[in-house]
């Protein structure tokens, strides 16, 4: 394994050095609590690495979804250097350098090595241009049949399989055509689900709203505009539902986290709760209990919040060594309190555990567990 650490007082430094925003907004900083699996993902098809990883789902700690824009075909000789991801040989998966249309959606074991690969599905995300594809993909705790949502930005889709992959049951969307009304999208980014079955949709680069859907994908309503104040947002990038029904929605280019929380006695009637401001780049948020955590780009990090905003922690992963992050595009959490992260930009999946001294109040754990 090797260490994700970075020590405070160098953390300090860093952080004095980027200016008094961050000295102030961040809140304590200090190592990350997780070290990661060195090496965890295994590449499985000869000739190709993986392309950009967007998103990861684990549905048991040893059966975890990935999902990622295409593989990347290799050059032939591999070069020098090459640690089973694009970056470590100068590829840029985020620049779709190499890229085809193949595993799109995959799984593997908690040790990292595939176990199936829905390439039975890849035509539905094949393009003939460099458009940036898929973005998350997730699975509702609450969901006895495990259905698997599948977010289509570039052709404004979100698909939902069985959990074996045997089937499509049911596709949202028109495929490349984008619109606002009850039965399109402009470029999805993200589900989220509360406990009585329905679905809220981040939605997304070109829309700026949320779109609340029941358990069957059919459209109830929506909330909100594009602008910067209570209720707007500038785009939602992420979001994610407490048990109880508050809800937490990243404003990626608005650079903040609305919080939203439904009328009593009004269904589906979100208001605004409360904004939380200062950060870089946020693209996912987790929420379990009073805790709260939202991944940063920037210097890439995750902060922790309480749920009246109060800043109680922030860890940065390291920006060198084989255990680097660009950016933890996803961070999703498996029963056993494993962390997953998703990277567009270096082109793989990490594995970080609990370390054995980490304080358990800095651990990120699954609001609710299936």
């Amino acid at each position: 394994m090797h260490n994700c650490i970075l020590g405070v007082a160098v953390l300090t430094v860093v952080s004095l050095s980027a200016g008094s925003l961050w000295s102030q907004d961040l809140g304590p900083i200090g190592p990350s609590p997780y070290e990661a699996v060195d090496g965890w993902l295994k590449p499985f098809d000869e000739g190709f690495t993986f392309g950009g990883n967007v998103g990861v789902h684990p549905d048991s700690p040893n059966r975890i979804f990935i999902l990622q824009r295409g593989s990347t075909q290799l050059p032939n000789p591999v070069p020098p250097g090459y640690e089973g991801h694009a970056a470590s040989i100068g590829m840029s998966t985020q620049k779709g350098e190499g890229r085809v249309y193949r595993n799109v959606i995959f799984v593997v074991d908690g040790n990292g090595k595939m176990i199936e690969t829905w390439n039975q599905w890849d035509h539905l995300f094949a393009r003939t241009d460099r458009d940036v594809g898929v973005h998350r993909i997730r699975i509702s705790p609450y969901d006895r049949e495990r259905r698997v949502w599948v977010i289509d930005e570039s052709a404004h889709q979100i698909h939902v399989f069985s959990n074996d992959g045997k089937k499509l049951l049911m596709t949202l969307g028109e495929k490349n055509v984008s619109g606002n009304d009850n039965k399109h999208f402009g470029r999805p980014q993200d589900v989220a689900f509360l406990p009585d079955g329905r679905v809220l949709v981040a939605d997304g680069l070109m829309n700026t709203r949320v779109v609340v859907l029941d358990g069957q994908g059919k459209y109830l309503t929506e909330f909100g505009t594009k602008g910067t104040g209570p209720g707007q947002f500038m785009s939602v990038h992420g979001i994610t539902a407490a048990p109880d029904g508050l809800v937490f929605v990243v404003d990626r280019d608005g650079r903040q986290v609305q919080l939203f929380r439904e009328s009593p006695g009004a269904t589906s009637n979100f208001a605004p709760a409360a904004t939380w401001k200062g950060f870089e780049l946020p693209l996912d948020v987790l929420a379990s209990g009073n805790d709260v955590w939202v991944s940063d780009l920037g210097k890439p990090k995750v902060i922790k919040f309480d749920r009246e905003g109060n800043r109680l922690y922030t860890w940065f992963w390291p920006a060198e060594g084989r255990d680097r992050f660009r950016e933890m595009h996803t961070m999703s959490v498996d029963s056993d309190g494993n962390l997953y992260g998703s990277d567009n930009q270096i082109g793989r999946t990490q594995k970080l555990v609990p370390r054995k001294d980490a304080d358990p109040k800095l651990l990120i754990r699954r609001s609710v567990n299936p």
